[in-house]
């Protein structure tokens, strides 16, 4: 099952448009991890699943979801809530509580992905605004059996390899 994801894409509308139509018959699930700046109902947004951020004042987004992939649970949120620009601990805890196995989040606009106590913890970074890096960022995440793959994509669909990682589950 492959899995898109975005987050922190700030107003911009034409770039979410050319990403999800460049993955949408490659991926069965698409995730923007808030601050969209988006209302509820922009087309731009249709198909995804949405979480709101700090930014998305007045979007009826809810906080969290909890999806199903390959029979594991990812957990999907934007991060503010949980202080993800100084630790992931907050983080943990919440994706502990809720038997993750994946956590996708944004917020820090710092493209990562890590393993921490057997859960995947991705951050796609920003399609918008970057952090520690020139690239805007989105990701998206494969697991095939025992095998998770998240591969880092910059907007204009070039893989950004040294972000790339593959991880045992």
């Amino acid at each position: 099952m492959k899995v898109l994801i975005m987050s922190d894409s700030h107003g911009l509308t034409k770039e979410i448009e050319e990403i999800k139509n460049r993955h949408k018959d490659e991926v069965s699930l698409m995730l923007h991890c808030g601050d969209s700046e988006l209302s509820h109902e922009s087309l731009e947004l249709a198909s995804l699943t949405v979480v709101k951020g700090n930014c998305d004042f007045g979007a009826d987004f809810p906080n969290d979801v909890i999806c199903d992939i390959n029979g594991s649970t990812l957990y999907l949120t934007h991060g503010h809530l949980y202080q993800v620009k100084s630790t992931l601990l907050n983080l943990k805890y919440r994706a502990l509580e809720v038997g993750a196995r994946f956590v996708c989040y944004g917020h820090s606009h710092i493209a990562n992905a890590e393993m921490i106590d057997g859960m995947i913890f991705i951050n796609p970074g920003s399609i918008r605004l970057p952090v520690l890096r020139r690239q805007k960022t989105y990701a998206i995440l494969e697991v095939e059996n025992s095998i998770a793959n998240v591969t880092f994509f910059e907007v204009n669909g070039t893989i950004v390899e040294n972000l790339s990682q593959q991880f045992s589950l």
